[in-house]
């Protein structure tokens, strides 16, 4: 027959063990909190230190990019046709990139700071070193003057199926995409350098390769693929390179005629020089704007103004070769080579 003392002994052994199963469960929960917290302590220093990752779950891998940093933003006045590609318009450069994503995805601040209300759809978030970035096309769930913290917050969800991310350095719009920005990024694409073109300096008529004389403006066209495939309407349609030099060579030999010149160059920052100094007409975005209207689906045309007044007769004439070299942020190269005849003496044919 058990005891009084017996009894009172297993009871307190009963309390003793819940009371550890409790501690330990407590335990857990600290830990597993601290490690959380660690993991944001971590990516904020990460950022601290020049990069940082994704302002969308998962935040430490890759998402597919559909705008690139210096991709033409055309809105042309008149309709889709020759006419219309000479018409007025809006044309600039996208300051950012464009991240894909479902509408209803949320948007976290990348760097903890303060918020700020440029639009009803775009929260801009100053950190304490003065730098800023900017979240376009997002429902907001923040208001102005909130302080919010790095991947905890939820600063809104996209719509329009994607979030247009800018980077502000001392006021000034810096590449997401170069290395020690946004990470992780990877790119093992090749850019393109399809096709040249040789224009008359004076009215802009499209002249052939095999007779040039005088002054001609010298464009090829250029794209990239994005670095992962983007969903639904936006699939396989291109971006810009980073990076487009040029130089001339004789056909015969080789020999350069004209050494390497840069003619764009976003791995950084934008072109300080007008949009029509960069692009000749023909240019137009992915899905560009007509007369309001936009073109679904439609690939856009990057030409690339080398040289707006090239004059042929700093050369002899002879066959050459346009050499066109673009480069992507991680450095992946395309070129192209191009033949044309420089024939300044009167008359058609050499005797």
């Amino acid at each position: 027959m058990p005891t009084n003392s017996n009894h009172i002994s297993r009871a307190t052994r009963r309390r003793t063990i819940v009371l550890l199963t409790l501690i330990c469960f407590a335990g857990a929960a600290c830990t597993a909190a601290v490690a959380a917290g660690t993991h944001r302590a971590a990516q904020g220093q990460a950022a601290a230190g020049g990069g940082y990752n994704w302002p969308i779950k998962p935040f430490d891998q890759p998402h597919p990019v559909r705008g690139a940093f210096g991709d033409p933003r055309t809105s042309f006045n008149g309709p889709p046709t020759q006419a219309g590609l000479n018409s007025k318009g809006i044309f600039a450069y996208h300051f950012g990139v464009d991240i894909s994503a479902p509408d209803g995805t949320a948007v976290y601040p990348i760097r903890s700071g303060i918020v700020h209300m440029r639009s009803g759809e775009t929260v801009v978030v100053t950190s304490d070193d003065g730098d800023a970035f900017e979240y376009w096309h997002v429902v907001p769930s923040v208001r102005e003057g909130q302080r919010v913290t790095a991947f905890e917050t939820v600063l809104g969800r996209v719509r329009y199926g994607h979030v247009h991310l800018t980077e502000l350095v001392h006021g000034r719009q810096v590449n997401p995409l170069a290395p020690g920005h946004l990470t992780p990024y990877v790119d093992r694409t090749t850019p393109r350098v399809d096709s040249a073109l040789y224009l008359g300096a004076r009215n802009g008529r499209e002249l052939l390769p095999e007779f040039l004389r005088g002054r001609v403006q010298l464009a090829v066209a250029a794209s990239d693929d994005t670095s992962m495939p983007v969903p639904d309407r936006w699939n396989g349609l291109p971006v810009v390179p980073a990076r487009l030099t040029w130089r001339i060579e004789r056909a015969k030999d080789g020999k350069v005629a004209v050494p390497e010149r840069e003619a764009f160059d976003v791995r950084e920052h934008l072109p300080k020089q007008a949009f029509w100094q960069t692009f000749v007409r023909g240019t137009r975005q992915n899905m560009a704007n007509f007369a309001g209207h936009k073109m679904w689906r439609q690939p856009g045309v990057y030409l690339f103004r080398l040289d707006g007044s090239f004059d042929t007769r700093q050369l002899k004439d002879d066959i050459y070769v346009l050499v066109a070299t673009a480069t992507d942020t991680r450095g992946n190269t395309g070129t192209g080579r191009f033949i044309f005849t420089i024939h300044n003496k009167p008359g058609f044919f050499s005797k």
